[in-house]
C-alpha cells in the first residue's frame, strides 16, 4: 500500500474515555486546517457512522465516514483506494486492546493516540493500553504512540492524576480536552465544534491546538 496518507488509530481499552468523540473531533479539526481527511469506523458498534449520518443533508460531517473489518490483510487491501487523495485517515478502533481490529489499526497506523480520562481506573486501563501500543512499536516501526487527556475536569484529582500520567512511557500529548457540553452537543447534531459558532469558541480552540499537534508529529 503506497500512500502519502497518514494513518491514525484512536484506541482505548474500555468505554467512556471518550475515544469516538475525540475521532470525530479531531478529523474536524484536520479537515478545518485544510486537509482531506477519512475516518474509519472499525468498532461493531458503528458510533462514529452513526454520528456522520446524523448530520443535515446540506452540512455534512467534514470528513468522509465508513465502516470496516477484518484482518491486517483485509483492512490493508480495503484502504487502498480510500487512503487515495486523503492526507489523514483516522482508525476509531473497538473499546478493547484484544480485539483483532484493534490491533489491525496499530500494526498499519502512523500514531497511535490513547485518549485517558484523568480517573485512577482509566489509568490503569491507560497502563495495558501502553503496554500494547510499546509491543507493537517492536513491530511497525512508524508507529508512534502519545496519551492524550480527555473530559478534564478542573479539580484537585484530575491535576493528581495527569501528573502520574507523565510516569507513562508513552509522551502526554499538551493538548486536554476538558469536558464540555459543545462536544456533546456536536454529537447529537452530527456535526463537530467548529460548526456550533461562537458558543463552543473554547472547545474550538482545543480542538484545533489538538490538530496541530498531531500534524507537526506525523510531520
Amino acid at each position: 500500500m503506497i500512500r502519502h496518507c497518514k494513518l491514525i488509530a484512536l484506541i482505548s481499552q474500555k468505554g467512556g474515555a471518550g475515544k469516538t468523540t475525540v475521532t470525530m473531533q479531531l478529523a474536524a479539526g484536520l479537515a478545518a486546517r485544510g486537509h482531506v481527511v477519512g475516518v474509519v469506523d472499525l468498532d461493531p458498534q458503528e458510533s462514529a457512522l452513526r454520528w456522520a449520518e446524523s448530520a443535515l443533508p446540506d452540512k455534512p460531517f467534514p470528513a468522509t465516514v465508513v465502516p470496516m473489518a477484518g484482518d491486517v490483510d483485509a483492512l490493508r487491501e480495503a484502504l487502498n483506494d480510500f487512503v487515495r487523495k486523503r492526507d489523514f485517515v483516522l482508525f476509531d478502533c473497538p473499546p478493547s486492546i484484544e480485539h483483532p481490529h484493534a490491533l489491525a489499526a496499530l500494526q498499519l497506523a502512523d500514531l497511535a493516540v490513547v485518549p485517558v480520562v484523568p480517573s485512577p481506573p482509566d489509568l490503569w486501563s491507560a497502563r495495558a493500553v501502553e503496554r500494547l501500543i510499546l509491543q507493537q512499536m517492536d513491530r511497525n516501526r512508524a508507529l508512534k504512540g502519545i496519551l492524550l487527556p480527555n473530559r478534564v475536569q478542573r479539580t484537585a484529582l484530575s491535576g493528581t492524576v495527569l501528573e502520574v500520567m507523565r510516569d507513562f512511557t508513552l509522551p502526554v500529548l499538551d493538548t486536554p480536552l476538558y469536558q464540555r457540553n459543545a462536544y456533546a452537543q456536536s454529537a447529537v447534531t452530527g456535526s463537530s465544534v467548529f460548526q456550533l459558532g461562537r458558543a463552543a469558541e473554547a472547545a474550538q480552540q482545543e480542538v484545533d491546538r489538538l490538530a496541530a499537534a498531531v500534524t507537526e508529529l506525523l510531520s
